[in-house]
Parts: C-alpha cells; structure tokens; sequence
C-alpha cells in the first residue's frame, strides 16, 4: 500500500477515488481527505488545538480514539498517517489473530530499519485480549510503529495498563445533527465522489430528519441519504415525504395469524378492565378461555393492563397480576383459571392511572428528538485514573450528605435538554402521596436553580 504523503491540497487517501467508487458506498466515498473536512469533534481538531498543531507538524504519538461508532476514528488515523508521512496499515482485532499481527509487526520493523515509518491503526482494538494487546509494547516503545487503537469501550476496562501506559487517550465525541447535515449537504454538491449533478432534490427539513436519525453518526447519516437517492431517482429526483418515511421508518415485527375476533375480544377485555367494568372484563375473559385461547397468553396480557393502566395507582396489581399467572403455571385448567379471574376482577375495580405509561412515552421522545446524549460529567463514575484524569464525577453531590437528604441544585439531565418533567402522577389511589412528593420536590429544585443562577 502506498504511503500517504504531505501535500498542500487534500490528501490522496488509501481509499481514495477509483474505477470502482460507483461501487463504494457513498459514506466511503465522501471520507473527508483533509482535517478541515472533517465534521464534529471540534474540542480536539480546532484550529489551534493541541493535538491539531502536532498533526500539522508531523509531531505524532501513539493512542488510542474512543468515541462512539461514525464519528472519526478511521479518517482521523488516515489522516494522521498523512501528516506523519507514514505508510497506513490496518488490521481489525475482530478479524486478525496473534500469527497475522505478528507478521504486521515484522513488516513494520523491516521499515523502520529502512528509515521508513508505520502507522498501525488496529480497528475494535477491545476486542484484542491481554495477550495480543502485549505484543504491540515492544514496538511503540522503539517506535517502529505510530499505534493508533480505535474503540467504541471504556478503554479503562477493555485494554491492559500497560498498552495504555504507552499511548495517549483522545476521546471523541458523537457527531452533532448539525454537523451531521453539513457532511450531507457536502455529498450533494460534490459531482466527483457525491451526489451531486445527479438532479436530487431534497429539502433542509428532510435533512435535518435524516441527521436526526443517524443519532451522532456520520456514516450512518450517509446511508441512509444514499438509500433515499436511490428511490427518489427511481421517482422523479425528489425525496418526497414518503420516500424518507420509508427511509427512516422504524422495522417492527408483525404478528397476525388471521383471527380478527381473537384480537378483537382481547381488545374488549382490555378496555372492560380499563373502563373499570369488572362484570364485563370477566365475561371477555371467560369468552376468551372458553374459546380456546391460550391460558398463558391472557396471563401475559393482565399483566401488560397492570403496568399499563393500574400502574402507580395500585402497586399491588401488578404483583397480583404476576402471581395469578404462576398460580396458573402451577394449578393448570379448570382450577388456576380462577386465579385469572380474581387477578381481571381485581384489575378492572382498583384505581387506574397511566402516568407511568405516558411518562415513558415522553422520555422515548426526548430520545428520539435529542439523540444520545453524554452523562454529565459530575454524574459518572471514576474507578480508574483515566476516568478521573477526564473529569469524570467532578462536582457530584452526594445525597445523604446533604440537608433534608437531596441536592436540590444538581443537575441529572444531559446539559442539551436542561430540566424536564416525564411523570405526572394523577389523584388516584396510591399516585395522590406520589403527586403531593414530587410537586414539592419539583418545585424546591426550580427554586434552588433560581437561586444557583442568582435569578
């Protein structure tokens, strides 16, 4: 493999154009050549930047880049090979194994002792174990390698002290959707290795939806523009609505065995219960045993009614739920179906609530609209010298020394999202103490904000 060189314009990759690109996948055929190419990651590549000026010199170490898959690794040590003038090789740790390693090392130090240097990129580096990961010492400590390991694991935990007692940790971070829609709009205008010139038409929206979807990860955001090309070609150029609805649709299994009245009596038995009709759901569930319906499958069903509908207000459905279902397992037909009769009739006349049901819908919500958020730093753990070296769990407060018991001040949200509220208990049963809790305790934290922001 040829060496990269130094240039002044962008850099002839390894994996640059060819007579195969209409081949390659859009999102390597639009791998940035150049640093300022790249999208995200501006905390270490900014102009200025500590490791950005040693690149630029050629001034290289070995290390090792965590971050979250489809955020730079691969072209960061491609990048890196170029500016240190060394030949790039790259080995996978899922693929190769102790002998082919091995033979990587020799070649590398054959090149050495010829004055020539190497940049080892080992992809899923973790997955290595000590022993191999032992192998790649003698060489970085001699320099006959640039070793730049590549992780989406806390190298904390998946690499050996020693490995990392040699290398450098650059951790990078999940692609912002902003950022995501530069790289995008950047494939539609390049005519030599993008979309561009193709006549595609797709709106800033449906590119922000797309970013949205790739949840910080650039080639991911690719694909699925490259999927989108390829319908709207096949329709007129345009990624319309539904082009991108088929795109970014999530894939659910479907169960449908034809019985249109089988799922229409559960539905009846469903909602008996969450009309509070006690009467009603006993006589949909005993249609329903009547007719043949699997014992266990209705079992599972009251089940779902009690965290769905009784929920917070009553506890204890969900307990009486899950032991009428094992009273089942045990007794069998005819005794243990009256065990799924008291568990309906018990569900159908207790206090309902689904607070909890819609609570989590609004935080799958947030998911989707935020993506993946980092853990604010004062909330995570440091049991290593790395992690605490990285700020890791700097400023927490821990609850049972303070005051009444709760650090009113402390944030437990991603920064992005700042304060949010998920679960409203309602008036009913058990949620009455829960909503008399939580609105004092939501209101004494809006409170201690106010008076952390001097407001």
């Amino acid at each position: 493999m040829a060496a990269p060189r130094k240039s002044s314009g962008s850099l002839d990759l390894p994996i640059g154009a060819s007579d195969g690109d209409a081949l390659r996948p859009l999102a390597e055929r639009m791998r940035p050549r150049t640093l300022d190419e790249m999208v995200g990651q501006p905390r270490l590549l900014a102009p200025g930047s500590a490791l950005r000026k040693a690149i630029e010199a050629g001034r290289l170490h070995s290390m090792v880049l965590w971050g979250p898959p489809g955020c730079g690794k691969t072209t960061l040590a491609l990048l890196l090979a170029h500016h240190a003038e060394a030949e790039f090789v790259a080995i996978s740790a899922v693929l190769s194994g102790l002998p082919q390693v091995r033979e990587v090392l020799a070649r590398a130090q054959a090149r050495f002792e010829a004055g020539e240097r190497t940049l080892l990129f080992v992809d899923e580096v973790h997955r290595f174990n000590k022993i191999q990961q032992d192998a790649f010492l003698p060489h970085i400590e001699r320099g006959s390698i640039l070793f730049v390991g590549a992780t989406t694991e806390n190298p904390s935990f998946e690499l050996n002290s020693a490995l990392l007692s040699r290398c450098r940790v650059h951790v990078l971070d999940a692609v912002s959707a902003e950022d995501i829609v530069m790289a995008l709009r950047r494939a539609l205008e390049d005519e030599q290795r993008g979309l561009g010139g193709q006549g595609l038409r797709i709106d800033e929206v449906a590119l922000a939806e797309i970013a949205g979807a790739a949840d910080g990860d650039v080639r991911r955001g690719l694909t699925l523009l490259e999927i989108a090309a390829d319908i709207a070609r096949q329709e007129g150029g345009e990624v319309t609505t539904t082009t991108l609805h088929q795109v970014l649709a999530d894939r659910s299994r479907r169960f449908d065995k034809g019985g249109e009245q089988f799922y229409d009596q559960i539905s009846a038995l469903h909602k008996s219960v969450r009309g509070s009709h006690p009467d009603a759901a006993l006589y949909w569930l005993v249609r329903m045993l009547d007719g043949g319906a699997d014992p266990a499958y209705l079992a599972r069903r009251m089940t779902r009614m009690a965290v769905e509908d009784v929920g917070l207000a009553d506890p204890r459905a969900l307990q009486m739920a899950l032991e009428a279902w094992d009273a089942y397992e045990r007794l069998g037909s005819p005794e243990g179906e009256l065990a799924l009769a008291q568990a309906v009739l018990y569900l159908a006349s207790t206090a309902k609530s689904n607070a909890g049901y819609k609570a989590l819908g609004a935080a799958r919500r947030d998911l989707r609209e935020f993506g993946t958020q980092p853990v604010p730093m004062h909330l995570r753990n440091a049991p290593t010298k790395l992690m605490k070296e990285l700020g890791y769990g700097d400023g927490y407060q821990y609850d049972h020394d303070v005051e009444g018991g709760v650090a009113l001040d402390q944030v437990a949200f991603p920064e992005a999202m700042g304060e949010r509220a998920y679960y409203h208990p309602l008036a009913r049963g058990l949620e009455i103490k829960l909503k008399e809790k939580l609105d004092a305790l939501r209101a004494a934290r809006a409170q201690a904000r106010r008076g952390r922001n001097g407001s």
